[in-house]
């Protein structure tokens, strides 16, 4: 802690002086956020069935983080608040608080204004502020509290509850929002941490279920092309009319071609699952030295064959230039891949989006791959000239669940796995550049060796 210490903190005789209190105040408060945050992540990660733990701990940690009297966290479901947890004071106190809820967020002015504009709203003395709501001025009394800071918790669609801290004496709203700051930053991941763990529960269980059926689809097509072979073997050896083998050569033939798009298709389907599977694990395959250039080149081929499949008459120009020194690094390849097909594929969107909406038959939807040596580091770019990224668009982008695509084209989940994959599981960065109406870029530097 010397680095803290002013140089005055010294007396002359070389004893040192005690902190000053102001100073000793704000590190208190700064290290008591620290801890609260900690806490509440704590629980996010050990409560995957559900929110009331959670809830019970951002009232608890607030509560003490601020020196509040009481706190209580509010739940806004259809337009109504909900108590969702709230710090004990006694029976009589806590059975009028539980009492009173539900309440109409119409009802109450200053709920309702926490709510609208996201902000926290100060309520300096419950006398006058509550003077009108009768119900709200016998809890403040039956609770012992004279002030009220609300403040909202946020989701992406907006204001999703409320932190209701009261207190015995003036409420400082301004402090009281910086204190709990770091709780509001806390919301939007445990929100999408439930959601992704949820998918990839769902995503597994039936993939799992599919491939039974899909194994047996796939073995008895295969083993019936044999049969289709045997059949017109015995066939040869029998006594039929001309006109009657030319027949049933015909039907054979279009029987063993249907039976090898079974197949075909079969494999296909089995490759899905088996992705879906993938995506459904955090971590999938082993870390090991993977060629650069082969694993983008590869990544371009399979994202192309798979939009052909996908939709007929697609096409799309691809250019590449790997270099030759980008050489190999450590990685998980089947992550890596994972990220850039999502990229690839996002590209070929946008450039053939942007084909169809500006009706132009003279431009060429384009998407390219380039890989760098950068010393300790591979550069992976994956550009496409498709309509680029809107500002208001690039904040979000990498936000699970987030799309601008229309309803069924897309999940939102591409992007944000992709920098799941390069950032947290490969200590990566992955950059955007983009220009509305020319062109997006996609930038993935990975560094080389152990991570």
């Amino acid at each position: 802690m010397r680095g803290l210490v002013p140089d005055s903190g010294y007396a002359e005789s070389g004893t040192q002086q005690p902190l000053p209190d102001p100073l000793e105040l704000q590190l208190r408060e700064a290290l008591e956020r620290e801890a609260a945050t900690a806490e509440i992540l704590r629980v996010i990660a050990s409560s995957p069935a559900g929110f009331g733990p959670i809830f019970a701990a951002i009232a608890e940690r607030s509560n003490k983080l601020v020196n509040g009297l009481s706190t209580a966290v509010f739940q806004l479901k259809n337009d109504t608040l909900h108590l969702a947890a709230f710090t004990r004071r006694s029976e009589v106190a806590d059975a009028a608080l539980i009492n009173l809820f539900p309440l109409k967020l119409s009802d109450v002015d200053w709920y309702e204004r926490t709510i609208r504009e996201a902000q926290p709203v100060q309520i300096e003395d419950c006398e006058f502020g509550f003077a009108d709501l009768p119900g709200l001025l016998d809890l403040s009394r039956k609770r012992g509290f004279r002030s009220v800071a609300l403040i909202p918790l946020l989701g992406h669609s907006g204001s999703t509850g409320i932190i209701s801290v009261f207190n015995e004496v003036q409420a400082r709203t301004t402090e009281l929002a910086q204190s709990l700051e770091n709780l509001r930053v806390a919301q939007d991941p445990l929100v999408q941490t439930e959601k992704l763990a949820a998918l990839g529960q769902l995503t597994a269980g039936i993939a799992h279920e599919i491939k039974n059926p899909l194994n047996f689809v796939n073995n008895f097509s295969a083993l019936s092309i044999e049969l289709t072979d045997e059949l017109n073997d015995v066939l040869k050896q029998a006594t039929i009319a001309e006109q009657i083998r030319s027949k049933i050569d015909e039907l054979t033939s279009i029987l063993k071609e249907d039976l090898e798009k079974v197949v075909q298709h079969g494999k296909r389907a089995d490759s899905i699952v088996k992705n879906m599977l993938l995506h459904s694990r955090e971590r999938s395959g082993e870390r090991r030295s993977a060629d650069v250039n082969a694993l983008v080149g590869e990544s371009l081929n399979l994202a192309y064959h798979g939009a052909q499949a996908e939709k007929a008459g697609f096409t799309i120009t691809l250019k590449h230039d790997f270099d030759p020194k980008a050489g190999s690094i450590e990685l998980y390849p089947q992550e890596i891949t994972r990220a850039l097909l999502n990229l690839i594929s996002n590209g070929f969107y946008a450039a053939s989006r942007r084909k169809i909406e500006e009706d132009d038959e003279s431009f060429e939807p384009l998407v390219s791959a380039a890989t760098r040596d950068l010393g300790n580091a591979v550069e992976i770019r994956i550009r496409d000239n498709g309509s680029g990224i809107p500002p208001e668009v690039r904040e979000k982008m990498f936000n699970p669940f987030f799309t601008t695509k229309p309803a069924g084209d897309g999940t939102g989940l591409g992007l944000s796995m992709a920098h799941v994959i390069v950032v947290k599981q490969h200590s990566g960065r992955i950059d955007v550049e983009t220009e509305p109406g020319e062109f997006t870029e996609f930038i993935i530097t990975l560094p080389r060796g152990n991570s």
